[in-house]
């Protein structure tokens, strides 16, 4: 089998994770930084370096031909550039050439965190085998991803399908990326945390106000935190249905932190959109969750430089096989 490596590196707003991941989606080494708070840029950058550092020190690094980076956005692939909405030390940051010149000017791949998680759900995933698929991450902020014609499709700069930022909502709230009404408003953890505190609901003395914590009162039986499900799950399903009238997807795949609260968020989606997929050529989409958990960023990352290099090896897994993690 072939030997050669890709080093991944998902980049978000609390953490930077990195690993060397194998052409068949396995992770052989791993790494780990917290991403630092308030930081200017060179020091984001610092501990990125920290990480990939340490899988220099893999005896598998020397087989090591390309890095793929699955950012939190937005990104501009063309330019090569990031500039994340939560890590405000990074605008317009030359992402990619830094890392060139890190790793001894290897080729770099950079897609949106978004469309990370989507290679990988299509490459060994939820989304394996289907030819038309949305992936989501619906966490502390609402990304997302596109695979059209059975092919990833990223967009001029890798921000396709992102999700989150669609309009869900009119006259709705001013969202942090300057618009209205957005997705990730609505259906976020703090936008789901943020509906329950102000309709009355208050967590459990001793722990904290958390998504985890209203979907365990929803799961519960309690109203407020049901209803800032029912509302996040009402905004997913207009979004999710305004993409499948626009490009004809056939499933959804959701993931990330809010998608763990399994059928307090998954229940009222299917419930409300019938109510938005009203079409003939839209009502069959099916909304699944998502399969990779945590690894899909770095699985994903290695997935969209193995296809940037054309690599032959790039594809599903056959059935039975290896999954990511595995020995």
């Amino acid at each position: 089998m072939h030997t050669d490596l890709v080093a991944a590196l998902d980049i978000g707003g609390t953490k930077i994770a990195a690993a060397l991941v194998d052409g068949r989606g396995r992770i052989r080494a791993r790494a780990r930084r917290p991403t630092p708070q308030g930081a200017d840029g060179a020091t984001v950058l610092e501990a990125v370096a920290e990480a990939l550092g340490e899988l220099t020190r893999s005896p598998a690094w020397p087989t090591v031909r390309a890095v793929g980076i699955g950012s939190a956005g937005p990104v501009d692939a063309a330019a090569g550039t990031v500039s994340p909405v939560n890590i405000p030390g990074w605008r317009e940051y030359p992402l990619v050439e830094r890392l060139g010149a890190l790793t001894g000017e290897l080729p770099v791949t950079l897609v949106g965190d978004g469309v990370a998680m989507t290679a990988a759900e299509h490459w060994l995933g939820a989304a394996s085998g289907r030819d038309h698929v949305l992936c989501m991450v619906v966490s502390t902020g609402v990304g997302g991803g596109l695979v059209l014609g059975g092919r990833l499709h990223p967009g001029p700069t890798g921000n396709a399908g992102h999700i989150g930022h669609i309009c869900v909502d009119v006259d709705g709230e001013r969202c942090a990326c300057g618009g209205r009404g957005c997705v990730e408003r609505l259906a976020s953890g703090p936008g789901i945390v943020h509906r329950a505190l102000t309709d009355g609901w208050r967590p459990a003395p001793g722990t904290g106000a958390t998504a985890a914590a209203v979907a365990a009162a929803a799961r519960a039986g309690d109203p407020v935190a049901r209803a800032a499900f029912g509302q996040a799950a009402r905004a997913l399903a207009a979004a999710i249905a305004a993409t499948a009238t626009l490009v004809e997807i056939e499933v959804a795949v959701i993931g990330g932190g809010v998608a763990r609260a399994g059928e307090v968020l998954f229940a009222p989606l299917r419930r409300a959109l019938p109510e938005y997929a009203a079409l003939s050529f839209v009502r069959r989409l099916a909304v699944v969750p998502a399969r990779l958990g945590t690894d899909a960023g770095l699985v994903g990352a290695a997935a969209a430089a193995l296809a940037a290099g054309g690599a032959a090896e790039f594809g599903p897994a056959p059935r039975g096989g290896p999954r990511p993690g595995s020995p």
